[in-house]
């Protein structure tokens, strides 16, 4: 029997709170960490392209600065040796020719070398070169070179430029030439050169990365082709030069070729069942509707042919190469019919606490199949020790763009270790629940399809004892006012009358 109630009924087992009844807690974390790999996760050829920029900026950076090293040496022997042998020759001019010509040869130094001679007076004020590493080289090479008393200023009574104070037959002197002949290359020029290697370093990184990752992004589509059944449009060119990705392409698209095949197979086999089980079908609803003269037990006979033959009708689905077709369902109508067919179990009590008005975007008979295997998982392995009887309590709540439903028994629950391998094919749990016999395929069936409807499926231990099964489902928001979802799986209204049991017959 169940109940249908705006709250949880008080039974002899722990009534499920509303926030309990209604927390996503497992659900948050699953959607948290997909959530987390999407963020961290980082397209491989931006991976590439990062890696080898950083690659060849740091090569150009060690480059510039091997290169500036190595100049610097060269660049202050030659320019102390320009300025000594500028100053050694001014010096033998203008000791070896007359008053007259001194003054045309200093004229036509000036003029046309840009090199001034002045006479040094006693109260010249003149500020030495900066103490850095090129002006001090360039001072102890000019003094080592043109002797002792050699002076070398950036400026002489505040006038700038590269001033050389020397004597010519004992008269002290100033050699005055533009410093900008003598300066090294400056900041902004390495940064303008930086800036060109930089920037074809770059376009070359991204051109390498593309060609590199492109059989790459190739392969990752055609899986996602594969992945979705679409083998046509996953073939891969088989005549590329490189040959390991050539061989890729070959093993890949053989194997492309052989799954397309066993999907066709499947599909003719799954088409063949399903064909050949409607005829008996359709004979059996016949025969009910003819032959059972209880209109209840009538009723009730072609409601279960209804849906198995709804069942079918999912069969031909799986053996077409269409998706699942998500569609506006009335979430309480689909757990309604789910729990009507499974009312004359006297093993099994439900609480049904789901809004008449909320609507999911799912497939109403994937759907219908989720909730009844979840209901008879909680009937086989949820029965309470002390009177046998599973008591199941479902809730569904609205929050934003998602549904949230939650089934619980109230049996004994599940090891937690065991609470990731529930929803693998094929498992069991261990016979602390019961000692029911079953496939191990329910939960698996389960995940699969609520994955396929775009939602997300969890299993936890209740804190007060028992299983939760945790359903996120897309919420459907834009049906038009006074519109209800079209309804595929009906059940009547009348309940069957159940004989009664032996105990009862005695009373």
């Amino acid at each position: 029997m169940y109940k249908t109630e705006g709250k949880p009924r008080q039974s002899s087992h722990k009534s499920v709170t509303a926030s309990e009844a209604t927390s996503p807690a497992p659900l948050e974390a699953i959607r948290r960490a997909r959530e987390q790999r999407a963020r961290v996760g980082l397209n491989l050829f931006w991976r590439t392209f990062f890696l080898l920029a950083l690659l060849l900026v740091g090569s150009i950076l060690a480059w510039l600065q091997t290169l500036r090293a190595l100049e610097f040496e060269p660049r202050t022997l030659q320019t102390a040796q320009q300025i000594a042998s500028l100053v050694n020759l001014s010096r033998a001019a203008l000791v070896h020719s007359d008053a007259i010509a001194r003054v045309s040869l200093i004229k036509t130094m000036a003029d046309q070398e840009g090199v001034r001679i002045l006479p040094r007076e006693p109260k010249d004020k003149y500020a030495l070169l900066d103490p850095t590493a090129l002006g001090n080289r360039l001072t102890d090479e000019l003094t080592m070179r043109l002797g002792p008393d050699t002076i070398v200023a950036q400026s002489v009574n505040g006038e700038n430029g590269l001033w050389v104070g020397f004597n010519i037959n004992g008269d002290p002197n100033w050699l005055l030439m533009d410093r900008s002949r003598f300066s090294p290359a400056g900041g902004r020029t390495w940064l303008i050169w930086l800036i060109t290697a930089a920037a074809l370093s770059l376009a070359g990184a991204a051109a390498i990365a593309r060609l590199i990752n492109r059989p790459l992004k190739q392969l990752s589509y055609a899986a996602n082709r594969v992945k979705d059944g679409d083998f046509a449009a996953s073939h891969l060119d088989e005549e590329v030069v490189t040959s390991e990705i050539r061989e890729v392409n070959i093993g890949f698209n053989r194997m492309a070729q052989k799954l397309a095949k066993l999907e066709q197979d499947r599909a003719v086999m799954l088409a063949g069942i399903s064909h050949d089980l409607r005829t008996p079908l359709a004979r059996l609803r016949l025969e009910t509707e003819m032959s059972v003269t209880d209109e209840v037990a009538r009723e009730h006979m072609v409601a279960d042919i209804v849906q198995l033959d709804a069942t079918i009708d999912k069969f031909l689905d799986y053996a077409r190469p269409d998706h699942v077709t998500l569609t506006p369902i009335n979430l309480h109508a689909v757990v309604s019919s789910c729990v009507y067919a499974v009312q004359d179990h006297r093993e099994l009590q439900i609480t049904m606490n789901v809004p008449e008005d909320l609507n999911v975007l799912a497939d109403e008979v994937e759907l219908a199949r989720v909730i009844s295997n979840l209901l008879e998982n909680a009937r086989r392995y949820g029965k309470t020790e002390e009177t046998g009887i599973t008591s199941v309590d479902i809730v569904a709540k609205s929050r934003e763009r998602w549904v949230l439903v939650k089934l619980r028994d109230h049996g004994a629950g599940v090891p937690p270790e065991q609470l990731s391998n529930l929803t693998k094919p094929f498992f069991r749990g261990d016979s602390a629940r019961t000692a029911a016999a079953g496939a191990g395929l329910g939960l698996s069936i389960v995940d699969k399809t609520v994955q396929r409807m775009g939602g997300i499926f969890a299993l936890a231990n209740s804190s007060t004892g028992g299983l939760v099964a945790h359903l996120q489902l897309q919420r459907a928001t834009d049906l038009p006012d006074g519109v209800d979802p079209k309804q595929r799986l009906q059940r009547p209204s009348v309940k069957r009358q159940l004989p009664r049991r032996r105990a009862e017959d005695k009373l």
